[in-house]
């Protein structure tokens, strides 16, 4: 992999942002419905600790009514489900196989196709273990929701720390955070995973190790933690103290080699991959780019100095700027979406170009299923699975609202919603084709 010096890098971004701006969309949010999500996950004790954050979908290869959807619980571990919601086998966030492994919590979670292992190709649940800084592997049954357990960990012993020096560094928790997978040819797979409280992205190349998965080659690049603005200034966006704006929400392109990556008070940035191999691009702005704020150490929350300043941000993203994943459309069509936590709504970007703003929609629940509030991750596919015959969208929910919902404790689950419904509302495409998925 070549890398762009940082100082020359730093300067590229800093004149690709003002540029970069979605144009303005003045219509509403597009509702869509969906009347199926998960069972609700508790954090406390009780419910074992278990807080929903990030979901893929594994598709079979054959009998797409075998098709699962995995989920990370932080300290609850892992969730696997099938198309009717059912939770089909839990699994614990264990020490993770090194020496010093510490109990794991696993927040973002993606599928990697094909990946060698034992003398086959095997899919992958790619995971990242924040209480460890480290990625861990979970190989996928091939019989999907038919097997009496869909996963089992794979993850070689005693891999590096992705972003730390020492245990002692890990247990700082500036460690792995957002992870997507980024797979350029057959039998080549790496994760792309973010630093949490820091602007730093790494990649790290999937390996056989001894029977089991590893990871080497791992090659980082820090991103902008502050930015020029129009009217001369620059802005840094308001952090608790000791923390930067980070990334979490990731999605690599893979037929084009180009990650997309919300950092969550900033917006959204379009990286070509490798990193480093060129600029990068801020495609839109949360609406509150350029607002000045201060932290509040009484209430830990961030507070406009001025209540009445509107600053130099895009209208489709309402801060935090969380989940993302791209739908395919056939050729270099399709759709880039991304989670706008702050208003409770999903924003569309043309996956071609300039990334051009489509529209964004909302997630009611019917037949006693609740709205979707304050998503986190998402994940989207193109391909039919069993009832979702033109795709399917999976996104978490918190809180989860539902009538069934104990309010007096922290509540999240997922919800399923048809790309069928999203494409009417907003006049997008559907295509069923092999999207990224290269087992066909």
């Amino acid at each position: 992999m070549t890398r762009t010096p940082r100082a020359a890098l730093a300067v590229g971004v800093l004149a690709t942002v003002l540029l970069s701006a979605a144009p303005a969309q003045a219509e509403g949010p597009k509702v869509v419905t969906t009347d199926n999500e998960t069972p609700v996950l508790y954090d406390d004790q009780r419910g074992g600790n278990a807080s929903g954050d990030d979901p893929a979908i594994w598709v079979h290869p054959r009998d797409s009514r075998k098709s699962v959807v995995i989920v990370t619980a932080k300290e609850g571990g892992l969730r696997v489900y099938d198309l009717r919601s059912r939770e089909l086998q839990s699994l614990k966030a264990t020490k993770a196989p090194r020496r010093d492994g510490a109990e794991g919590r696993y927040n973002n979670v993606d599928i990697a196709y094909g990946v060698r292992l034992g003398g086959r190709e095997v899919d992958v649940a790619v995971v990242s273990d924040r209480y460890n800084d480290q990625i861990r592997f979970f190989a996928i049954d091939p019989a999907g929701s038919a097997a009496p357990k869909p996963l089992r960990e794979v993850t070689a012993p005693d891999q590096r720390f992705l972003f730390s020096k020492d245990r002692d560094a890990v247990d700082e928790e500036h460690t792995a955070y957002g992870l997507a997978v980024w797979q350029p040819r057959p039998g080549v797979s790496y994760a792309v995973v973010t630093q949490e409280g820091a602007t730093t992205l790494a990649t790290a190349r999937i390996v056989e190790k001894n029977g089991r998965l590893g990871y080497t080659d791992i090659r980082r690049q820090t991103m902008p933690a502050t930015f020029p603005l129009p009217d001369g200034t620059t802005w840094k966006p308001c952090e608790e103290p000791g923390v930067l704006p980070h990334f979490e929400g990731l999605a690599v392109d893979q037929r084009s080699g180009v990650l997309y990556a919300a950092q969550e008070d900033v917006g959204l940035w379009r990286l070509p991959l490798p990193l480093g191999s060129s600029k990068p691009t801020l495609v839109d702005k949360v609406k509150d780019f350029g607002v000045e704020d201060t932290y509040d150490e009484e209430t830990e929350e961030c507070e406009p100095v001025d209540p009445k300043a509107t600053g130099f941000g895009g209208d489709q993203l309402t801060a935090d700027a969380e989940g993302v994943d791209v739908y395919y459309a056939g050729g270099s069509s399709g759709y880039v979406i991304v989670s706008s936590q702050g208003d409770d709504t999903f924003a569309v970007y043309d996956r071609q170009g300039a990334n051009k703003a489509l529209g964004t929609f909302r997630i009611k629940g019917v037949k006693g299923v609740d709205d979707v509030n304050g998503s986190d991750g998402l994940t989207v596919t193109n391909r039919p699975v069993g009832k979702y015959t033109k795709g399917l969208l999976v996104t978490h929910d918190e809180p989860d609202t539902g009538r069934n919902v104990n309010e007096k404790r922290d509540a999240t689950n997922f919800s399923y919603v048809s790309w069928g419904d999203v494409a009417r509302a907003l006049k997008l495409k559907v295509d069923t084709g092999r999207g990224n998925d290269p087992r066909f």
